[in-house]
C-alpha cells in the first residue's frame, strides 16, 4: 500500500521542485486579512478569545492575524504555540530524531475559545496531534481552526472554521507556504513535487 506523505514529512534525500504558483504576495496579505476579519466576527470581538500557532507551520501566521486583529479591534488577544512532535501518530517513524519544541500558553486555557492556526489543511493528522497536545494542558471552551490554504485529501473528519485558500491537489503534491519571517525573500504558496516525478 503506497502512502502518501506531505512535504514537511518527507526526508531531505527527496528533492522537491516547484510545479506551479498558487498564491503571491499580495494574496497572501488579502487572505490574512480576510481570516482576521472572520475570526473577530464569528467570536464577537476578541473577549476570551486567544490564538495557537501550531509551531510546524502556523506560528508565524498567527503571530500576523493577532496584530491583524489588534488592528480591527483595538485589543490584541493573547498568543500561543504548540508543539505536535511527541503526538504525532508518526513520530517514532518518520522523524528517527524528532526535534521538540516548547508548548507555549502565556493565558487561562480554561474558558477560552482558542483559534488553532497552520498554514496548510491537508491529511487532518496535524491538527489531532495539536488538538491532542492542547488537551493536555487544560480544557478551553472551544477550539476552532484556521488555516491558510486547504489542500483537501482529508484522512479525518477535520474541518477549519476559517480558510484563507481552498485548492484541491493531486496526492503526489505538497503545498508549501513561505513566509518572510521564516528567511524567504518574499510570501508566497508554491505546489510541489518530488524531482523524479516533475514532467516536462
Amino acid at each position: 500500500m503506497r502512502t502518501t506523505v506531505d512535504a514537511r514529512d518527507r526526508g531531505p534525500a527527496e528533492r522537491l521542485v516547484e510545479r506551479r504558483a498558487m498564491a503571491d504576495e499580495a494574496a497572501v496579505a488579502r487572505m490574512l486579512r480576510r481570516l482576521a476579519s472572520e475570526i473577530v466576527e464569528k467570536n464577537g470581538g476578541t473577549g476570551g478569545l486567544a490564538l495557537v500557532g501550531i509551531r510546524t507551520g502556523g506560528l508565524h501566521l498567527a503571530e500576523r492575524l493577532v496584530g491583524l486583529i489588534e488592528g480591527i479591534e483595538g485589543r490584541r488577544p493573547p498568543l500561543g504555540a504548540v508543539d505536535i512532535t511527541l503526538y504525532r501518530d508518526d513520530v517514532f517513524q518518520g522523524l528517527p530524531r524528532p526535534e521538540i519544541g516548547p508548548t507555549e500558553l502565556p493565558f487561562e486555557l480554561e474558558g477560552a475559545t482558542v483559534v488553532l492556526v497552520d498554514d496548510v489543511l491537508y491529511t487532518g493528522r496535524t491538527v489531532r496531534a495539536a488538538l491532542d497536545a492542547l488537551m493536555d494542558f487544560g480544557r478551553p471552551r472551544a477550539v476552532q481552526l484556521a488555516v491558510l490554504i486547504d489542500r483537501g485529501r482529508r484522512e479525518l473528519p477535520i474541518q477549519a472554521d476559517y480558510v484563507g485558500l481552498a485548492a484541491e491537489t493531486a496526492a503526489d503534491e505538497s503545498v508549501k507556504v513561505f513566509l518572510t519571517e521564516a528567511g524567504h525573500d518574499r510570501d508566497r504558496v508554491a505546489v510541489r513535487v518530488r524531482e523524479d516525478e516533475e514532467r516536462p
